[in-house]
Parts: structure tokens; sequence; C-alpha cells
């Protein structure tokens, strides 16, 4: 096994642009960036593959110096972005919403990809409505799957304040109790929901990647530092250009993507990493709205009793569109 900076350096930029079909041509054309170092979060999760393909890619866009911070969990990725320790990053919908209603300085820059929850329970739980009287596990101290999941029961009615019986447990533990049949529900994300579907733990209730509403919209949101994207509009757009180009590997060629991860260290199973990522549509960032998503999730969000504000006071305090919008006409794709 080999270093992850030690794979990378084995994997030339020609080799890379090349397998994604996408040369330094756009880049040439464009002032150079503002800065040649970008921090981005580093959350060692299979969905956020873009963000791991995407450094030989940030070097042809300019940056010399490319950084992965360390987080603990999402909330570290919230607040490294919020204090400035971390430039851009991927982060899930729900909770990005929430930290915009707190007041973090965050500015929300596009999608990144689709459906990376499973909602997994036992044989009683057939619907989302099963969930009432329940007992279900979130992970502690990390509002993630817990913000996914109130949303995801405030759509159909129940109060998650007090229809939930919510016991915290980190992801480990929550899939031993699923298995000892202890607890009712669990949300995982990658690799989680391919490992216990190899093992044979508990059943899928909702597959976000594929049911509907949650397939029609934005899992996973990029997301700036508010006062980097205002010093360095050239950066920024480079970086998501780098990061959307990734996404667009990760689609066409699964396989490579999950061998990178896997020799980088971030993914330690093979089988689970390829089956995460062909169960991703990461080329739907051209397709979807980003403010769908944003409203889709402010709505449930504020039904849930989490938030006060209105989805249009959301986008209109976190949301910055101009850049996704110039990539789009350029990446056609």
């Amino acid at each position: 096994m080999i270093s992850r900076r030690e794979f990378l350096r084995g994997l030339t930029l020609a080799g890379t642009a090349s397998l994604a079909g996408l040369g330094p041509e756009l880049a040439g054309a464009e002032p150079p960036p503002e800065t040649t170092r970008l921090r981005i979060s580093r959350v060692p999760s299979t969905c956020r593959s873009p963000e791991w393909m995407a450094e030989e890619l940030l070097r042809a866009e300019g940056f010399s110096h490319v950084q992965y911070t360390p987080t603990a969990g999402t909330v570290g990725v919230e607040q490294a972005l919020a204090s400035g320790e971390a430039d851009i990053s991927g982060h899930f919908a729900a909770p990005v919403i929430l930290r915009v209603e707190a007041g973090d300085p965050i500015v929300i820059l596009a999608g990144e990809h689709v459906g990376c929850f499973e909602l997994l329970g036992t044989d009683r739980i057939r619907t989302i409505r099963d969930l009432k009287g329940r007992t279900v596990a979130v992970p502690a101290l990390d509002p993630s799957p817990y913000a996914f999941l109130a949303s995801m029961t405030a759509y159909v009615g129940l109060d998650p304040n007090k229809d939930i019986n919510w016991v915290k447990h980190p992801a480990s533990e929550s899939m031993r109790l699923l298995a000892e049949g202890k607890i009712d529900a669990y949300l995982g994300f990658p690799p989680e929901p391919q490992a216990l579907r190899a093992k044979g733990i508990g059943r899928v209730v909702v597959n976000s990647a594929v049911d509907r509403p949650w397939s029609q919209y934005f899992c996973c949101m990029l997301v700036g530092n508010r006062e980097f994207v205002r010093k360095h509009p050239v950066a920024t757009k480079r970086a998501l250009r780098a990061i959307l180009k990734a996404a667009d590997l990760c689609a066409a060629q699964p396989e490579r993507v999950a061998r990178f991860i896997v020799e980088g260290g971030v993914a330690k199973n093979y089988d689970y990493a390829l089956q995460a990522i062909k169960g991703l549509p990461y080329g739907r960032w051209r397709e979807y709205d980003p403010e769908d998503t944003l409203r889709f999730y402010a709505l449930r969000l504020k039904e849930a009793g989490m938030i006060k504000s209105s989805p249009q006071k959301i986008i209109t305090q976190s949301a910055d569109w101009r850049f996704l919008s110039e990539l789009k006409k350029e990446l056609k794709g």
C-alpha cells in the first residue's frame, strides 16, 4: 500500500485530464487565480470522491498548493468553512441550511451529487411513516443524518420532535444495534449501506439515489467560505471547475475512481467503494437546479421546526450561482 501523496504523484496531470476528456484550454483563457493555495475539508467519505479526484485538475487550474484539512466529521466541515480554515468543501444540503440560518459566513455555490444516504430498518419498518413511535439512531454530535431524517419524517406528516425516539450512537455502534434489532432504523452514508447489505443486515426503506422525491434533489452541495469567495472570484470558479470535472470523471470511470480512493486511503473496501460510486449520479450537476434543493429542504426543515426562515430568505442569504451558470455553458459535456 502506497501513501495517498505517492499515489497522486503517480497519477499524471495529462492522464487525469485525458481520461476525463477535459483539457486545460478553458483555464488558460482566464486570469490566474488570485491565490495559489486552496484548502478543502477532509472527510473520508466515498460520496465526496470528486473532491479527492480533483487534486491534479486543481493544479492545472493554477493551485500549486492544494491542502486537505482534517475535520471532525461533518460538524468539522461546518466549523472549518465558517472559520476560514477551509476555503471550499462538499457538504450535506440540510445541515448547510441550518448553518446559514445560524449566521455562518458560508456561500452555497453548486450541487455536487445526488443521493448518498439510505434509510435502513428492521423488518418492522416498511415506510417512513412506520418510524412513528420507533427508535432511530443518529451519530452523536453530528447533525447531518438527523437533519435529513427530520426532513424526511416532516415530509410524510410526522413530527420529528414528538413522534421519533432518537438515540445517539456512533455509526459502528448503530450498525451493530440494527443487526441485533435493538433499534428500528438508521440513516447511513457510504460505505455503511453497502456494508450492511453485504452482511444481510436490515432492509432498505429509502434509497435517496433512486427514490422520489429525494432523488430529485442534491444530497451534497459545494460550499465556500464567504470571504474567500468575495476576495477570490477567479480562484473560486477555477476550483469549482476542477471539482465538477472530477464529478464527470466519477460518472465516466467509477472503477478507476474506486481504485484511486482505496489506494489513497480514503476508503478501505474496493467493492463497497465501487458500488457506492456507481450508484451515485454524479453527472446530474448539469441537469438539476441547486436552488430547487435549497427550497425543498428549507421547507422540510421549517415544517420540522428546525428553522424559522423562509426558503427564499435562505437562498438570498446563502446562494451564489454566477460561477455555476458560467461553468454549465463551458462544460456542456
